[in-house]
Formats: structure tokens, sequence, C-alpha cells
């Protein structure tokens, strides 16, 4: 039977996987470092160091809007390749010293550009992964960020604290150029296009969003938004509870639950389909954020972080998967931008909403009413996707 299953690790899938790990390294090194720069060059404000770091994010959507309606037209892998070079280009513009809001403008493009090539690195591996391995495949490959994640940032607070802010720049100049040399020696294969049809002239959301992959983005943005307050907070509430020490380790120990747990979810998605992964990783996700909500020991805040991992990690592979493989192949451009907007948007202006409702509850008690929130998601899950999923799959059995 297993001489049968379709190949997953072929070149294309490696190196489009490479690709996609620099590009998410540089951009998570530089977010941990660029509002450092920013104080330090030009005596910008807490504030303007905050919007510093958060304007690439809105770039990012920006990019994803842009090229989710335009990828099919120019090509997934022409865009990811003129991505990648604008990419570059900005990286290096981070070397002209000019002002601060030149550094804001260029903050922005680089996010765009971040948005394009990364849009369409989603797009091609979803196009070759084997439709029998989808689950599995989306799980591997969005292990490369996870990986970028945890080791972006230590590479960005070790450097900051051992090297200047130019070999900071340069480093990530030869991640971009590393990304950009894989890109050009990958073959994309043609793209099916017989279930496409006229498009109609004029405005019309079906451009820029795809519909069939808006429910499960749904999904995608309410768990975004819950895991969003541990980017932004963890290290606020480990203040509080005095374990600043410990919650150096919480982003690796949840990249090691993550990393070992997606090639079993991945397949079993595969084989019993999405509700068997999707359910449990909501309870695991809300037990995480109500045991942290009372963490007052290392054990039990790391122990949140592994649930946490379990849950977001898992909700985040099985999502991506899942809006792929509602859509026809010639609108998977715009299904994995759809899917990438509500996951920047949950990221991006979570913390912006949480920040009102913290001087009302504390951190702790935003951390358990996220935890229910999460409960909540896996009812809206039902409702969007699941009970759907649920009867195909028992019609399948029948037939």
């Amino acid at each position: 039977m297993n001489q049968t299953k379709p190949k997953l690790w072929t070149k294309e899938f490696i190196l489009i996987s490479t690709v996609n790990f620099f590009l998410t390294l540089v951009f998570f090194l530089l977010i941990v470092t660029i509002a450092v720069y920013a104080v330090a060059e030009y005596g910008a404000t807490t504030s303007q160091a905050g919007l510093v770091t958060g304007i690439a994010i809105i770039g990012t959507m920006t990019g994803r809007i842009i090229i989710g309606r335009l990828i099919e037209n120019i090509g997934r892998k022409r865009t990811l390749v003129i991505g990648l070079i604008l990419f570059v280009l900005t990286t290096l513009l981070y070397f002209v010293n000019l002002n601060l809001s030149f550094l804001l403008m260029n903050r922005f493009l680089h996010g765009m550009t971040l948005g394009m090539a990364s849009t369409a690195a989603g797009t091609i591996v979803a196009q070759i992964i084997p439709m029998t391995r989808k689950g599995e495949g989306i799980g591997y490959f969005s292990m490369s960020s996870t990986l970028a994640t945890a080791i972006g940032p230590f590479i960005g607070l070790y450097m900051s604290q051992h090297t200047s802010f130019d070999m900071i720049f340069t480093l990530c100049v030869a991640f971009g150029l590393v990304s950009l040399s894989f890109a050009l020696f990958t073959k994309v294969p043609p793209v099916d296009y017989s279930g496409k049809t006229g498009q109609a002239r004029g405005f019309k959301l079906s451009d820029f969003l795809e519909p069939k992959a808006l429910p499960i983005a749904l999904i995608t943005l309410t768990s975004a938004l819950c895991f969003s307050s541990i980017l932004s907070f963890i290290n606020f509430y480990a203040i509080e509870i005095d374990l600043v020490e410990t919650a150096s380790f919480f982003f690796v120990v949840y990249a090691i639950a993550v990393l070992l747990s997606r090639p079993f979810t991945g397949r079993l998605m595969d084989i019993r389909g999405a509700n068997f992964v999707m359910y449990p990783a909501f309870v695991f996700l809300s037990a995480g954020l109500l045991l942290l909500s009372t963490a007052s020991s290392s054990v039990i805040f790391l122990l949140s972080a592994i649930l946490i991992g379990l849950g977001f990690g898992n909700l985040q592979s099985t999502t991506q998967a899942i809006a792929v493989k509602l859509t026809p192949p010639h609108r998977m451009g715009l299904a994995t931008s759809t899917f990438f907007i509500f996951l920047d948007a949950g990221l991006g202006f979570g913390p912006y909403i949480l920040g009102f409702i913290i001087p009302l509850t504390g951190f702790s008690s935003l951390y358990a009413i996220l935890g229910f929130t999460a409960l909540a998601a896996s009812l809206l899950y039902y409702v969007l996707h699941g009970r759907k999923e649920r009867s195909e799959l028992a019609t399948a059995r029948t037939s």
C-alpha cells in the first residue's frame, strides 16, 4: 500500500519549504530588532517604535490582497521570483539611513514583498502536494515557518546584543538571496484551468478573496486572535507572575510541541478527515490558555506552552489545508491569500483589540476569557464546516 502512495518529499517541495523558511526567518529576525534600531538611530518614541514593527504586518496583508488576484495572471513561479527580488531590494534599503519616515515606508514595502512571495510559495506548495496527502504535506510545509519563528527571534536578539545593525541587515540580505536562488531552481507544473470561466468586469469581492475559503478563514481569524495574546503579552504576564527567565523558553517549548505533532496530525487529517484534528486542537488551545491563566510555577507555565502548541499549531496548518482542498486549482492562489489575510489580521489587530480589555481584566483573566473563546470557536467551526464534513464522510462510507 505504501508503494502506491504519491511522493511528498520531491525536490520542489523541499526547495519551496526552504524558501518559506528563510523568508519567515528574516521577518521574525527583524520583528525583534527593528524597534530597537528605530530608537537607537532615530530616537523614536515607544509608540513610533511599535509602529515601525507593526506596519510591516499591514504591508504583508496589502501584498496578499493585491497578489491573490494577480498571481494566476502573472504566473506562480514568476510571482515568487519577482516577490523575492523585491524582498531582497527592500532589505538592502535598510542600509539607507535617512529618517524615520523613510524607515516606516520601507518597512511597509518590505511587508508587501513578503506577502507577495510567501503567498506565491504557499500556492505553489499546495499545487505540488498530492491531493491524498494534502493535510500531511501542508503540515510539513508549515513546520518551516514554525522553525523560523523560533530561530529568527533567537538570532535577532543574540545579534542585537553582540553585533551591529549593519551585520543584522547583511545577514537578512544573505538569507533573502538564498531564498531567491532556491526559487529559481524550482520547477512549477502547469495549472489546470479547466474549471475557470470568463471573468465579468467591475469590482467583485471574489476577485480579492476566495468565497469557498472564507468560512474556514473566519475560524483562522478567531484562533489567531487568541494566539496574538501570547505573542504580544506573554512577557508582560511573565513579569507580573515572576517567571521572566522561564518565559524565554516558552516559544522553544511551543515550537517543539508543534514540530513533534504536525507529522501525525497532518496524516490523521488525510486519513480520517479534518474534524479528527480540529476538535482536539480547539480543546488543547482552550486548556493551554486556561492553564496559563493560573500559572504560578515554571512547570505549569511551560506545560501551557505545550498545550497551546498542540492547539494553535495544528489549527493553523489544518485550516490552511482545508482552505486549499475546498478550492479548484485555478483559485488556489486566492484561497492561500485569503487564509493568510485572515491569519495576519488576527495576529496583527488582535493585540490592539485585546489591549482595551487588559486594563479591565488583567492578564490572567484575559487568558481565561480567551480559553473559553477557543471553545466557542469550536462551535463556530462545527456550524461553518465541521457538520458539512461529517455528513460528507458519512455519505462516502455508505456509498
